[in-house]
């Protein structure tokens, strides 16, 4: 059976790169561009079917890219957003995060990155640019400190946890841990009744800001 392509939809409000983004995510084997709008406004009223994956820019015009996220998970729960921004603020990461958001790309970042960070969060990863990445891992454990065993997670479940921290998919945790697959997905079912949270997103969110990890 041939494979699905990934199907993505943008919402950017500069249309030079609006119309870039489209032209890269159509040419690329594997992608489709189900459509691209210039605001959360116009998306909203006009997606009926979820994409895969959203690219977001986070500065826009009217509604917020965090706002919109927020609208847009709510509508569409199995959609993954992905941040397109040229922000490096903590508390905009941060707050996109908790808006649903499962990766965070700065727009600088070449097309190829853009395209494989499409791909990287499909497959269970949340792909951020490094900059970003250790922004998140250095600034958000201390946010609101709380002291180390207060989530009630076991060992395997924190390594798991700050697998998902690092930005590592399922199959990778499994690779780095010498676990199945399996036995990674029964742990996060886990996480996710202990931290009485419903995504992975939400939960590497609460183990930053409530800094869960040793």
């Amino acid at each position: 059976m041939t494979k699905q392509p990934i199907s993505v939809i943008i919402i950017e409000d500069e249309k030079e790169v609006r119309l870039g983004l489209s032209y890269i995510i159509e040419n690329t084997d594997g992608f489709t561009c189900l459509d691209s709008f210039k605001s959360y406004e116009e998306a909203l009223q006009s997606v009926t079917k979820p994409p895969d994956v959203l690219l977001s820019d986070i500065g826009l015009p009217g509604m917020s890219g965090i706002e919109g996220a927020k609208l847009f998970k709510r509508q569409f729960p199995s959609t993954l957003i992905i941040m397109l921004t040229v922000y490096s603020d903590d508390e905009k990461i941060f707050q996109s995060i908790c808006a649903g958001a499962s990766g965070y790309i700065l727009k600088k970042a070449e097309p190829a990155r853009i395209v494989e960070a499409i791909r990287e969060v499909c497959e269970g990863g949340a792909p951020m640019s490094s900059e970003i990445a250790l922004r998140v891992v250095n600034a958000f454990r201390t946010l609101a400190p709380k002291k180390h065993g207060d989530s009630g997670l076991t060992h395997r479940e924190e390594e798991i946890l700050d697998e998902l921290v690092k930005g590592n998919s399922y199959k990778s945790t499994a690779d780095h841990l010498n676990i199945s697959i399996h036995t990674v997905r029964f742990h996060i079912r886990s996480i996710y009744e202990k931290l009485q949270v419903h995504s992975k997103s939400e939960a590497v969110a609460k183990a930053l800001k409530q800094n869960l990890l040793p």
